[in-house]
């Protein structure tokens, strides 16, 4: 009686495991990138409710770069999974157990930068002199055009404070 084996039936069954990983983090990454610092985004649970409205005018802007709290995690794993299927393809025995392992960890490294690097939004600084005499800052993404001298209105209320011309 003769057995007949596919060959590389377990390497096969590891790259479909890792391409899936791989998958599963780009899921994670895209259903956390809903983030934003936007004077123009409101949650649904801001909209329809009450805002208050002060008027002013600007008296500085300044250019700042708005980073993410935290980041998912999902940078390090799909970086994880790539580096350490590409790894897997290098050498044979305990060489390519070494290979995946690093590759691994240096694709972990990798897509943690990534990730790192795509929580950043360039945003800005915006100094309003209030017409009440009172003085307000407020950080927000660069998104809509304000300058020194503009007057603005400042909305504020059940969340985040903006900044919109008039």
């Amino acid at each position: 009686m003769t057995m007949t084996t596919l060959p590389n039936q377990g390497n096969r069954k590891g790259r479909m495991l890792a391409i899936a990983a791989v998958l599963g983090s780009m899921a994670i990454l895209a259903g956390c990138a809903n983030d934003t610092a936007s004077s123009s985004v409101y949650t649904y649970g801001q909209a329809q409710r009450e805002q208050i409205v002060r008027t002013g005018t600007v008296e500085a802007v300044r250019n700042v770069t708005i980073q993410k709290d935290k980041t998912s995690g999902a940078g390090v794993v799909a970086g994880g999974a790539l580096g350490g299927v590409a790894g897997s393809a290098v050498g044979g025995g305990t060489g390519r157990v070494l290979a995946s392992i690093g590759g691994g960890i240096l694709g972990a490294m990798a897509g943690n930068a990534v990730e790192n690097q795509m929580g950043k939004e360039a945003g800005l600084e915006i100094t309003v002199k209030l017409d009440n005499g009172e003085t307000r800052v407020i950080a927000q993404a660069a998104d809509v055009a304000i300058r020194a001298g503009q007057r603005v209105r400042i909305i504020s209320g059940n969340g985040p404070s903006r900044v919109v011309p008039m």
